[in-house]
């Protein structure tokens, strides 16, 4: 019998090439495989680019530079561009790699450092910024990116179900989860902005700057 999940990726647009090797060298070469965003989140992530239609797009954790790519590919043309900021320099030559081979790779700069010190490097205001870093980093995070998000524009927040944790009445001391849940009060209680949690894979916070 065919899974649900098996069933929407045989109904949703196919994964490109390019992104079925890196997320096959992803699960080869690296620790951490999962934290890859995949077919399933890499689609709805192209799919919200087309929609919000961006020009500059910032993203704070790249990893293997899957999302990153799939970010570049939503972008209307090249004159749109992604910064996307990793904090790990051992992943800088896995990604450069990818990038290379990608035929939107060019629409990407890769910064590597901490987001901290690299953004207020990044000239102009974002139209969308996608935060998958340090759980327990993303109210700083949501600090530093919100007086650089133009008016009208969206925060895209990966992992904020966190594998149930946020909800199953358990207490939680580790500084990821606590990360977590404060970052999805902080967000829940701001009158500066919409929001609504997406149930995808482990949860997904749009965010609209009014």
């Amino acid at each position: 019998m065919m899974t649900l999940e098996e069933y929407i990726l045989s109904h949703i647009d196919e994964e490109p090439e390019n992104l079925h090797r890196l997320d096959r060298d992803t699960h080869l070469r690296l620790l951490y495989p999962r934290m890859c965003s995949g077919h399933h989140q890499g689609r709805l992530l192209k799919m919200l680019v087309r929609m919000i239609q961006p020009r500059l797009v910032l993203e704070l954790g790249t990893y293997s530079a899957y999302s990153a790519l799939c970010l570049a590919e939503g972008l209307a043309d090249d004159t749109c561009h992604v910064h996307t900021i990793e904090i790990d320099d051992e992943l800088d030559d896995f990604i450069r790699e990818h990038l290379a081979q990608s035929p939107v790779g060019h629409r990407v700069t890769l910064h590597i450092g901490d987001a901290a010190q690299v953004v207020p490097t990044i000239e102009g205001d974002f139209d969308l910024v996608y935060i998958d870093a340090n759980k327990r980093d993303y109210i700083a995070y949501y600090d530093l990116v919100m007086p650089r998000l133009r008016p009208g524009g969206f925060i895209i927040a990966d992992n904020t179900l966190w594998d149930g944790k946020v909800a199953d009445g358990a207490e939680h001391h580790d500084a990821q989860t606590q990360g977590i849940l404060a970052f999805n009060d902080r967000v829940a209680a701001d009158p500066r902005v919409e929001k609504v949690i997406l149930p995808l894979r482990d949860g997904l916070t749009l965010i609209h700057k009014l």
